[in-house]
């Protein structure tokens, strides 16, 4: 559709409200709080084990390993420690700089800041919108190999691990990622904050790095109100997580003795409880929010000028937030958003481009334009899974 054709604002409104029924106001997304997270967290009060202590923390780690099939999950405060902790276990290092992608939560740069690294942007692929592949290809050949470290010539700074994300819960294209990392002798860390429930074939995300992480924040498909999980299938390093996010406390009856710096990150056992009433509806909810995904699909085929994103091919999607893309600028697109919203729709725009945020811009990165171009024309929509029909 020509960029100077208008997009029929009530008619993509109608659309969604098709999809999502007459509610005066729609979130983008609800937690479900019923029966069993009353129950869990009140078991949890009563018990007295509200902190880091308590047995629901190591369900809630066991029944996220079982899920994704990871040898190791665990638990933290919220995702993006535990991208700070995988990043550092996986060799980062102060002065070291890290390949992310410029569209995507100012999380996966806050993490690689706090682990004393600089992010460096690169460009997006507009069927996964995630990291491109390509683009990432292209800043790697440019490296120099130095004492068997890759430095980037104009920086002078090593370059040492790749952060790929599952936007929305899509799947990257993972698998070429990972291989492109093994050739170039570089680390994938899988920021797989909103993906849990999603898989490339049958492998669950964050399981085809070296670590990968979630994330359970009051907006996710799964939340335990405020926390992360750190995955791995390598035994030593999920050991060493557990160690260094409990304070690097060694093991004892009593004493406090402590063998090096660590963090007091682990998740309270109240928030474990929380997420293991979650994790009775995971499978529930998926499938609700694939259901309400397919919907909107369907009814957004018959919308000029505005396209839904689908799960990448080969992949399965958790759909945690169902998005389209408006044909036009940055000007149609706002313009949408401002109809979806004065109707009662919380809708809203990709988060703003990394490079652009304020503690950022002296960050190195090359061509974004397939990232800018996505940042000016996605709208996510109103994507909790009673939308989708799922209901306790």
């Amino acid at each position: 559709m020509p960029t100077s054709m208008k997009i029929d604002a009530a008619q993509l409104v109608a659309a969604v409200r098709e999809v999502v029924g007459d509610a005066p106001q729609i979130g983008l997304h609800i937690p479900h709080i019923g029966e069993a997270e009353h129950r869990y967290v009140t078991e949890c009060l009563d018990s007295t084990f509200v902190s880091s202590v308590g047995p629901f923390v190591t369900r809630f780690e066991d029944e996220i390993a079982a899920f994704t099939g990871a040898a190791r999950a665990i638990a933290v405060s919220n995702g993006t420690v535990a991208l700070q902790v995988a990043l550092t276990l996986a060799g980062v290092q102060p002065g070291d700089e890290v390949l992310v992608p410029a569209l995507s939560f100012i999380a996966t740069a806050n993490a690689v800041s706090h682990a004393g690294a600089i992010p460096h942007f690169v460009d997006s692929d507009a069927s996964t919108l995630g990291l491109d592949v390509a683009a990432l290809r292209m800043v790697l050949e440019k490296l120099e190999r130095r004492d068997g470290a890759l430095v980037n010539t104009i920086t002078g700074r090593r370059v040492s691990a790749i952060v790929p994300m599952h936007t929305f819960g899509h799947p990257v294209a993972i698998i070429d990622m990972v291989a492109l990392g093994d050739e170039f002798g570089i680390p994938v860390v899988e920021d797989a904050a909103e993906s849990l429930g999603s898989f490339v074939g049958d492998r669950h995300t964050g399981r085809f790095g070296r670590l990968g992480i979630l994330s359970f924040n009051g907006n996710k498909i799964v939340t335990s109100g405020g926390g992360g999980m750190i995955l791995t299938d390598d035994d030593e390093l999920g050991a060493r997580a557990k160690h260094l996010t409990t304070t690097a406390k060694v093991p004892h009856a009593w004493a406090f003795e402590h063998d090096e710096i660590g963090w007091n990150f682990r998740l309270p056992n109240l928030n474990a409880a929380l997420g293991v009433a979650q994790l009775t509806h995971l499978e529930g909810f998926i499938a609700a929010k694939r259901a309400l995904a397919e919907r909107y699909r369907a009814v957004m085929a018959d919308v000029p000028g505005v396209t839904f994103l689908a799960e990448p091919d080969g992949t399965t999607s958790n759909y945690w937030l169902c998005s389209v893309r408006i044909d036009g600028d940055r000007a149609e697109r706002d313009r949408m958003l401002e109809a979806l919203n004065a109707d009662g729709l919380q809708a809203r725009p990709f988060w703003g481009l990394l490079n652009e945020q304020a503690p950022y811009r002296p960050a190195p990165h090359g061509d974004l334009s397939t990232a800018t171009a996505l940042e000016a024309s996605v709208i996510s929509l109103p994507s909790s899974p009673a939308l989708g029909g799922w209901r306790e």
